[in-house]
């Protein structure tokens, strides 16, 4: 297995991705510098990461330019053949700039940076990215961002409850999508989207962050090992 990991001028999650697709899925980890031309000279990877971050330094807004860098040509490709893409907190914004996913992430409802542990519930268990999980699972992950605050029209938030396109929603300690569980302000308390295929999705928490019991929690190993059993049934 071969994960293609993104990184960009102001990236700081990139090495925390490389080494869980390392450690979780036991994969073949390399790096893809944002001016590259094609996601490996191998051959294409199994699994695209867009990483965490202020890529470009969030000038203008989070992931407005990192999505005219030349790889996103080739990532915007990858996924429209199939590929498999996550894009965690800088790279969630990327994808929506980007347009491979619907909504914008604005500022915070706080207007302030947040950086903590928070829940969020798995609302779609039966994703490649989520099957590892129980449906309605609580997940305990960290979160670090300004720009966290997913909006959209009410026919886009209607058409993604609809199809079962909101994978994971920020909730309170008992479970609950309640505002006090809600960080950023997201719209119906969104922690994460895929898109209509099914292929790529995004999310504010850091799995990432989450996959050893010395940092405080495992909950995020479910993603990874999800990916891994989704690549093993189509090999």
């Amino acid at each position: 297995m071969r994960v293609a990991v993104v990184t960009f001028p102001g990236s700081n999650c990139d090495y925390d991705c490389y080494k869980a697709a390392q450690d979780v899925l036991q994969a073949d980890s390399y790096y893809v510098w944002h001016r590259e031309h094609d996601l490996g000279a191998a051959g294409a990877p199994d699994l695209v990461i867009l990483p965490g971050g202020f890529s470009y330094g969030d000038y203008l807004r989070a992931g407005a330019i990192a999505r005219f860098s030349p790889i996103m040509r080739e990532v915007m490709d990858f996924a429209a053949a199939g590929g498999l893409v996550l894009g965690i907190c800088n790279g969630f914004q990327v994808l929506c700039e980007a347009g491979l996913l619907p909504g914008a992430l604005v500022r915070n409802a706080s207007l302030q940076f947040r950086g903590e542990g928070v829940y969020m519930r798995v609302e779609n268990a039966t994703t490649a990215f989520t099957s590892a999980y129980a449906p309605r699972q609580v997940l305990r992950v960290p979160i670090a961002h300004g720009e966290g605050n997913y909006v959209a029209d009410e026919a886009t938030l209607a058409r993604l409850e609809d199809e079962g396109r909101v994978v994971f929603r920020y909730v309170d300690a008992a479970g609950e999508a309640s505002a006090e569980g809600n960080p950023n302000g997201s719209m119906r308390n969104i922690a994460g989207i895929m898109n209509e295929q099914g292929n790529v999705l995004g999310l504010m928490p850091h799995p990432e962050r989450a996959i050893e019991q010395l940092l405080g929690s495992t909950d995020g190993r479910g993603v990874f090992e999800s990916i891994a059993a989704s690549l093993a049934g189509v090999r």
